[in-house]
């Protein structure tokens, strides 16, 4: 039997952004979404955010993309529906999806809350959903999900600036968590965790606030000077090194009990194993498109440890977008129209945003 198109798969008209092929360029695409099921959240999606996740997708660069492809997953809006066993939310109500939409729910990592290393996870685009159809993100009008993979936003976020810490964020706070690096001085004058943050873009910024909310000290490395006095005057950092210079480096090797590394290009990583403290972790969560050279013998001589991290569980999520509540944590945004979006693209591969995109979907994707 043929494929149906993909407006009349599901019963409910949709409107998106999408990349047909390899350039990446994004245009207007007509879909649908499901009906809402018994444990579905249906919500109109207001702002989305754009990872550097989605431009390696839209132009196939890790080489797993299906077109047409609809990116966004980092999407907050208000529930306009829910289904007849929905317990967790109502219309009206602050919402948003990450990463997110499927998992199996019997495995041991699902067991463990940790449905994000699901072998079954179902990613909110280019996956294929359960009913054989495929997934589409959040560069569209609404959004619908199951209960389990929605995540409530407390009012006192803007659903603006705090869309990029479905991503963004929990891929910084759950590594922190995880590998203990969120331990601050205590009240007998002991250090606490001195971090260091590798990159000062979308993850880095999210990674020095998130940090300095557990109260460890920050040290930003990046390889743009001009970004020195935004690191340690608005975020916080306790101070920031330029990572081309050698002397600067050295002055801090060994210091480190551990450094988030958010780069998504290919870099060395033989200095950044360097500055680590014996049973320092290194912790990956950038995703080069290419593979990185690993040199062991550093490793060996002060039992080091070169780790990768990937978002997190959505009992984690929630957790972190309470403790982001709490603790007045938004992005660094710079709010654009859904049809500066492959601008958007172009200026994020030279890295000229501050620090994450955003698209008003609310006000500027308009149904033709």
């Amino acid at each position: 039997m043929a494929k149906l198109p993909a407006e009349q798969q599901h019963p409910v008209e949709a409107l998106g952004w999408a990349a047909r092929d390899t350039t990446g360029v994004l245009s207007p695409f007509k879909f649908s979404r499901r009906a809402t099921g018994e444990k579905d959240v249906t919500f109109k999606v207001l702002y989305c955010g754009i990872c550097h996740s989605d431009l390696h997708k839209i132009k196939n660069e890790w080489g797993d993309t299906n077109y047409p492809c609809l990116p966004g997953h980092e999407i907050v809006g208000v529930v306009t529906e829910v289904g007849s066993k929905v317990q967790k939310f109502k219309v009206g109500d602050k919402v948003g999806v990450g990463s997110m939409v499927g998992c199996c729910h019997s495995c041991d990592n699902c067991a463990n809350d940790l449905e994000n290393y699901c072998p079954k996870m179902l990613l909110v685009y280019n996956s294929i959903y359960y009913d054989g159809t495929p997934t589409y993100g959040g560069f569209s009008n609404i959004m619908v999900a199951d209960e389990h993979f929605v995540i409530r936003i407390p009012d006192s976020l803007p659903l603006d600036a705090c869309a990029p810490l479905l991503c963004a964020g929990i891929t910084t706070y759950s590594p922190l968590k995880h590998f203990g690096l969120d331990l601050p001085g205590s009240l007998y004058d002991q250090p606490g965790m001195h971090v260091g943050v590798v990159g000062l873009g979308g993850l880095g910024h999210a990674a020095v606030k998130f940090a300095k909310a557990f109260g460890v000290k920050v040290t930003v490395f990046s390889t743009s000077p001009d970004k020195k006095k935004e690191a340690i005057e608005r975020l916080g950092a306790d101070s920031f090194l330029d990572s081309r210079d050698p002397t600067q480096m050295q002055v801090v090797m060994g210091t480190m009990d551990g450094i988030i590394d958010t780069i998504s290009a290919p870099h060395p990583l033989l200095p950044l194993i360097g500055l680590l403290k014996s049973h320092g972790k290194l912790i990956l969560v950038g995703a080069p498109e290419k593979p990185l050279e690993l040199p062991v013998f550093p490793l060996l001589m002060g039992r080091k440890i070169v780790a990768g991290s990937c978002i997190g569980g959505i009992k984690e999520i929630q957790e972190m977008i309470d403790f982001a509540a709490k603790h007045n944590i938004t992005a660094g945004i710079e709010v654009i129209p859904m049809d500066y979006v492959n601008t958007a693209m172009e200026r994020l591969v030279k890295a000229d945003v501050r620090y994450r995109f955003v698209i008003d979907i609310g006000n500027t994707l308009k149904i033709a």
